[in-house]
């Protein structure tokens, strides 16, 4: 675009003293703008340009019938916009739709706010302080009620056949039911696909997180698409890995070691702390898996007599604990925890922490939609992703890895 003529920019602002009278002025050039467009718009579906005289003999199928006036709200205030009518009603605006209320852009700032946890009262401070518009409750439901339908598609949609890396992990959300506020958990599942890029497959509630709820969640998953998954990460959830297992045979399941280091713990007094753990560290940061079962052996000689649950909750999950040792150094710190996931959880938490308590499921759902897609916005692609592909060929063959990712 190129620049304006200085000596109208300067003429412009001759009486613009604030950034208040910046912002009037553009509202005045916006509404301008808008009412100009509306009528050029007009011309084009007439066919004739405003004041052009008909042929002589020619009578118009279609002609001009006035205006109607509305208001409309965006981010610079009030527009008061007129909007031409023909005799025949068969104009339809594009710019400022017919019923519509707000600029485009205004439904994003709601939607955005409410995402982020804020309450409708708090979003109608927000709007009024920034923007100088008056907007309601019935307007914010309105907007926030508009997205379910695009949450519900989000739910449902088809999804890639092949996912190198899932993470599965759930939070507890509060939710009203039976007149009663209960305890759920949200089923999360996220994913990286071929290009290296993250993407949450979908948000399940269930009164409880358990591995027959998993099951079908990941056979939803296999419905809307999904033939093969590598490396499945999770937390130590009893029964998960083997429904995993279930739906996807061929999936190696990742039990996240911060996890097992949390659950060690819990047999550990407090004095024994810091040695048990530098144990464990040894065991999940040796180069091999074969190294790691050295350092698991060593971890039973010196501790096992005093902590045997400890050594037992490894040894038991010891088929779950080194699929990682596989990968390269890269791959590895993306799949022995589960931060990835939890980091998300976290950002989950934040958007949803202001309203404590959802009136349904649906209303959980959709704030929960809503802070998935505010925090992807900030995701990039995993690092060293390439190198990973490779890795997942020579491991799994050009049957499971597609070359054309490479």
């Amino acid at each position: 675009m190129e620049p304006l003529n200085p000596v109208l920019m300067d003429e412009l602002l001759t009486d613009c003293k604030t950034p208040a009278d910046v912002k009037n002025l553009y509202s005045q050039l916006l509404q301008r703008m808008i009412n100009r467009s509306l009528e050029a718009e007009l011309d084009a579906h007439l066919k004739y340009d405003k004041g052009e005289r008909s042929d002589i003999g020619q009578r118009r199928s279609n002609t001009r019938n006035g205006k109607g006036n509305k208001t409309i709200k965006g981010e610079f205030g009030e527009l008061q916009v007129e909007t031409p009518r023909d005799r025949d009603g068969s104009f339809e605006p594009k710019l400022v739709q017919k019923r519509q209320i707000r600029l485009a852009g205004m439904e994003e700032h709601i939607l955005t706010l409410y995402a982020k946890g804020m309450t409708t009262r708090d979003i109608e401070d927000t709007v009024k302080r920034l923007y100088g518009v008056d907007i309601s409750h019935t307007l914010i439901s309105e907007v926030t009620e508009a997205v379910q339908g695009e949450a519900k598609a989000w739910q449902s949609r088809a999804l890639d056949n092949i996912y190198p890396i899932v993470w599965l992990d759930g939070i507890i959300v509060k939710v009203q039911q039976d007149k009663q506020v209960i305890n759920k958990a949200a089923h999360v599942v996220l994913a990286v696909n071929l290009r290296g890029e993250k993407d949450v497959l979908g948000i399940w509630l269930a009164e409880n997180e358990g591995a027959k709820f998993w099951l079908s969640v990941l056979t939803e998953l296999r419905h809307r698409g999904v033939q093969d998954i590598y490396v499945a990460c999770m937390d130590g959830l009893n029964g998960l890995p083997e429904a995993v297992n279930a739906v996807f045979p061929k999936t190696l399941t990742q039990l996240c070691m911060v996890h097992m280091v949390r659950a060690s713990l819990r047999y550990v007094t407090a004095k024994d702390t810091k040695g048990v753990v530098a144990a464990l560290k040894r065991i999940y940061q040796s180069s091999t898996a074969e190294e790691a079962e050295r350092e698991l052996e060593a971890l039973e000689t010196e501790w096992g007599d005093k902590y045997k649950a400890v050594v037992r909750l490894w040894r038991g999950n010891w088929a779950n604990v080194i699929p990682f040792f596989q990968f390269q150094p890269e791959i590895r710190k993306v799949i022995y925890t589960t931060n990835a996931i939890e980091s998300l959880n976290m950002s989950l938490r934040k958007f949803t922490r202001n309203r404590r308590i959802f009136p349904s499921d649906s209303s959980a759902l959709k704030s929960l939609y809503l802070a998935v897609r505010e925090a992807s916005q900030k995701w990039s692609v995993i690092h060293h992703w390439k190198p990973a592909l490779q890795t997942f060929l020579l491991m799994f063959g050009e049957e499971r890895v597609p070359l054309s990712a490479l």
